[in-house]
């Protein structure tokens, strides 16, 4: 049962547990939540086209090794030729994006099925210089898994193994695991993953930590760079770096698996992931309609200093964000009705007392309500429950896909005091040419700017570059867990300086000095020309 407790600006009455007594949604015990599925395939071949701003219309790669039948032969030998798919047209669904933005033109796809196939293929495809794209679960927004022009696609899907599991805390897979099959299976052991995101149903644990996915409650447990134990990685040599272990204290030498989590496989192919797995907590979910983004960041502060050690996420969406979602994906409506507000959270808990948790968060709403904070809202009384409120914020990317012909992604960061600024700046610059939708990841700050419209509206120049230079006058990051991609590999400039842009460029070089990995990704391609014509670098 879903229950509810309502009010104004008025303080709670002196029973706290009975104002959240009222019915407010009736769910039907078998339906079935959507949490953690991307759109299916149907849904992805049934949206309209999407604004590409994507490369250039040639479809061979320059400087590299064209495919030759002795080629394919070669490689149809290392993988063997079950593993092997031949031609553009057969190659279609590894050519293209989820949401059909970027396309490439592979015409070959290899689908290794340990760490040693992937190592004699790199080897192979570096001393023949044959560009390669790392492809998971391929449910990346920013262009970065599949081909600019016609790299081979290595696709992980089949090292999908969960490798072991330490009932005191970690988790060894293989970098094709689907992060929801690996989160089913750690729950059977009494622990969750420290990662959810809303297309774990379909992104692979490799692909998550080679763009450091953030997700949902990184509020709680923190970014990957903190929660990678250990990598198995495949370097462009073929060579097998492997610092795979379950330790939670290393301190010999340098932590090179931190070179690899977000490097988004320009640098080294992930294979194997070991990852810290905290306790399976209790959860309790509610959803809450807010005035004002003043009173959002209220509530988070009160959230911080109210729930403390057991808030696990704090999540925002603004009216936009619910309008479309409501109209647009099956079973996403508002918990709480009709009732228009210009601001929406979801807030979470997780702790190992269900009822002190419980008496933790109606203390906080109780002086939320009481200050003006919240207008309206609803807990979760049940799993089910809860997870159709997290269905309603985890659907708006996927709502967004068919609101309308074009549609603009832009995952920034900013101090949170500073979030929404830019969703007012880009609606008066649009002058209602387009819909803009402002919702995201509160807690750490991190912004989902969406801006949908119509086929004829010619309003890409007044988006870009402003939305980056904007980005930079408030300090913030044009990229905050979605990575860089094909999309904004040549503006990393915007949140990184020179210096740094150069050392990572000479990085690239020394570990990939053919720049078969992923090539064009990532960094501007005249700041890696210039690091490998300085000179070779090798690994001795």
């Amino acid at each position: 049962m879903f229950r509810a407790w309502r009010g104004g600006t008025s303080t709670f009455s002196a029973s706290v547990k009975s104002k959240f007594t009222l019915p407010c949604w009736d769910f039907c015990n078998n339906s079935t939540s959507l949490k953690g599925c991307i759109p299916s395939e149907s849904i992805r071949l049934q949206s309209r086209g999407h604004t590409s701003g994507s490369h250039a219309d040639a479809a061979t790669s320059c400087g590299y090794a064209k495919l030759t039948p002795e080629i394919v032969s070669h490689l149809k030998h290392i993988v063997g030729s079950a593993s092997v798919i031949t031609g553009e047209d057969n190659c279609a669904s590894y050519n293209v994006d989820w949401m059909r933005k970027y396309r490439g033109k592979s015409k070959l796809v290899l689908k290794p099925s340990s760490t040693h196939e992937t190592s004699r293929v790199l080897a192979y495809c570096n001393q023949q210089r044959i560009a390669v794209v790392p492809q998971g679960g391929n449910t990346g927004l920013v262009g970065g898994s599949v081909p600019v022009y016609d790299e081979v696609v290595l696709s992980l899907e089949r090292l999908n193994k969960v490798r072991s599991i330490d009932p005191q805390g970690a988790v060894v897979c293989e970098a094709g695991c689907i992060l929801q099959n690996i989160d089913d299976q750690v729950r059977d052991h009494g622990l969750v993953l420290p990662l959810d995101l809303g297309a774990k149903g379909s992104c692979q644990i490799g692909g998550n930590v080679a763009t450091n996915a953030g997700g949902l409650r990184l509020l709680r447990y923190g970014s990957l760079h903190g929660n990678v134990l250990g990598l198995e990685v495949v370097l462009a040599d073929g060579t097998i770096l492997n610092t795979i272990k379950t330790l939670r204290k290393d301190n010999t030498g340098y932590d090179l698996k931190q070179l690899f989590i977000g490097s988004e496989g320009t640098l080294g192919v992930i294979t194997a992931v070991s990852l810290l797995c905290p306790p399976m907590p209790s959860v309790q979910v509610t959803f809450l309609a807010a005035p004002s983004f003043a009173a959002v960041q209220g509530v988070l502060s009160k959230a911080r200093a109210g729930l403390g050690e057991v808030l696990s996420a704090c999540e925002f969406l603004d009216a936009a964000s619910l309008s479309v979602v409501s109209e647009h994906v099956e079973g996403a409506k508002s918990p709480l009705g009709g009732s228009g507000h210009p601001f929406y959270m979801v807030v979470e808990t997780s702790g190992s007392d269900a009822r002190h948790d419980r008496e933790k968060l109606e203390a906080f709403l109780e002086e939320c309500m009481a200050e003006g904070l919240v207008a309206d809202g609803t807990i979760a009384e049940s799993e089910s429950a809860a997870q159709r409120i997290w269905h309603v914020r985890e659907s708006i990317s996927e709502a967004c896909l068919h609101a309308g012909a074009q549609l603009f992604k832009y995952d920034l960061s900013f101090p949170v005091r500073d979030m929404y600024e830019i969703v007012e700046e880009m609606r008066q610059r649009l002058r209602g040419q387009a819909t803009v939708l402002g919702y995201g990841h509160l807690g750490d700050g991190n912004l989902h700017l969406n801006i949908v419209a119509e086929a004829d509206a010619q309003v890409s120049h007044i988006i870009e570059p402003f939305v980056y230079e904007f980005t930079q006058s408030k300090q913030g990051s044009i990229s905050a867990e979605h990575g860089l991609g094909l999309m904004k590999g040549e503006k990393i400039g915007y949140s990184q300086p020179p210096e740094a842009i150069r050392l990572m460029a000479t990085l690239k070089a020394m570990l990939d000095p053919n720049n078969i990995l992923n090539p064009y990704k990532v960094l501007p391609r005249e700041a890696v020309a210039q690091a490998h014509a300085e000179g070779r670098h090798t690994i001795s």
